[in-house]
């Protein structure tokens, strides 16, 4: 099998070129923008890797990156590609708000999409759409990132409808991990409040999960338990305890 890692050159994309390599034996093209880390990461894998540098921030490199791949037969997608801002709504810088949109929404639509089409003219394959726990509430202090995951679930969830009412043997996962030990603290300039689960454990249960056609993966008994008790709050308690979370990992 052949696998499109998007996102793969850190964290849970580089986990998943791991996994893939190294215990399903798939061949691998591995998306991301930093060539040299990519070349790093190819030397460490066993099987066939192809890397590609390219920023998919922008539609037409994700439209290039498409027609590049068309014909490679590829039989899973893995869009992980995707950054998060903190701060306060008013106060986040709009482009690089709108340069995480692009990446967090309008690249995974986009490459949802296209490869969709291919697998279902073959009926086979899987695509495993990285969300995050952030999908399931409002999120204060970063809402524009919580809102990116929000669409990334229910348009996968929608999507994985149509597939079952179809009866097509093209399985769509959505993974949503809580806190991951990965480079996004950096990135959007916050610390936990509660600790992380190391990338790999994340990455291993969302193959296994695409593998096994779930639906809506969730990472650790702590964020099911989460996922699970906030139903039975009012929606307002949800996002005062997230904007509480989110002032906490200002102030770490």
């Amino acid at each position: 099998m052949i696998a499109l890692i998007t996102g793969a050159s850190s964290g849970i994309g580089r986990d998943m070129a791991h996994v893939l390599s190294e215990q399903y034996g798939c061949d691998l093209i591995l998306v991301a923008r930093r060539m040299d880390r990519l070349q790093e990461l190819k030397k460490e894998l066993p099987t066939r890797v192809q890397a590609v540098a390219c920023d998919l921030s922008r539609e037409e490199n994700c439209r290039k990156l498409y027609d590049r791949l068309r014909k490679k037969q590829i039989d899973i997608l893995v869009n992980n590609a995707g950054f998060g801002l903190f701060g306060a709504f008013d106060e986040a810088d709009l482009e690089r708000e709108m340069q995480m949109i692009d990446t967090n929404i309008r690249a995974v639509h986009i490459l949802t999409k296209l490869f969709l089409r291919d697998f279902l003219k073959r009926n086979k394959g899987y695509i495993l759409n990285v969300a995050s726990s952030a999908a399931f509430v409002p999120g204060p202090l970063l809402s524009s990132y919580y809102a990116s995951k929000a669409y990334v679930l229910r348009l996968s969830e929608a999507i994985q409808e149509e597939l079952r009412r179809r009866g097509s043997r093209v399985t769509l996962t959505v993974l949503c991990p809580g806190p991951v030990n990965t480079e996004f603290n950096q990135v959007a300039k916050v610390k936990f409040a509660v600790p992380g689960l190391s990338s790999r454990k994340v990455a291993q249960y969302g193959v296994q999960a695409m593998f096994r056609r779930r639906r809506v993966a969730v990472p650790g008994m702590m964020m099911k338990v989460v996922h699970i008790g906030r139903r039975f709050l009012p929606e307002r308690f949800n996002v005062w305890a997230c904007y509480y979370m989110q002032k906490r990992k200002q102030n770490r």
